[in-house]
């Protein structure tokens, strides 16, 4: 994050994002002023209350992501939940992102537009350690923890 934070920050002539805003809250406890601000928002490989909130079983936490986009924004998440991530062990992480999600998401204002499995080209295009390791962990000792895409669209 350290990385990206300070290539968005440059000045637009060296490849700076001019409109970048950079916050250390959590999702559940956004400063006011940043409702309806972003045409895009990315949350990539969270975990704890965040991931609760990407899968919206937390309205908390999945009511502040939402309430960051604006009209005819859109929210990217890359996911790669298991049980031992503090989910419920009765929560089918499958099934909630292929059936349960749509509901929830639109009573907050956004549609979902896609929920898939992620591509190795979804997890390559998020340059993190994190998602290095699951790259590796595809072809090892992680079996339970499959990455997925989700794509929302504002309204």
């Amino acid at each position: 994050m350290t990385e990206a934070s300070r290539r968005a920050a440059a000045p637009a002539r060296k490849g700076g994002l001019p409109n970048a805003r950079f916050v250390v809250a959590s999702a559940e406890a956004l400063p006011r002023g940043l409702e309806g601000i972003a045409g895009l928002v990315t949350v990539t490989l969270p975990w704890g209350s965040l991931l609760r909130g990407a899968l919206a079983l937390d309205t908390t936490a999945a009511g502040g992501i939402a309430s960051l986009v604006a009209p005819g924004g859109r929210v990217d998440m890359l996911l790669a939940p298991a049980t031992r991530d503090g989910l419920a062990a009765d929560v089918d992480v499958e099934a909630r992102l292929v059936d349960g999600l749509r509901d929830d998401w639109c009573a907050l204002g956004l549609e979902l537009v896609d929920a898939s499995p992620a591509t190795a080209a979804h997890v390559a295009a998020r340059p993190t350690t994190w998602a290095r390791r699951l790259r590796l962990a595809s072809h090892t000792a992680e079996p339970d923890r499959v990455a997925w895409r989700l794509e929302l669209r504002r309204r």
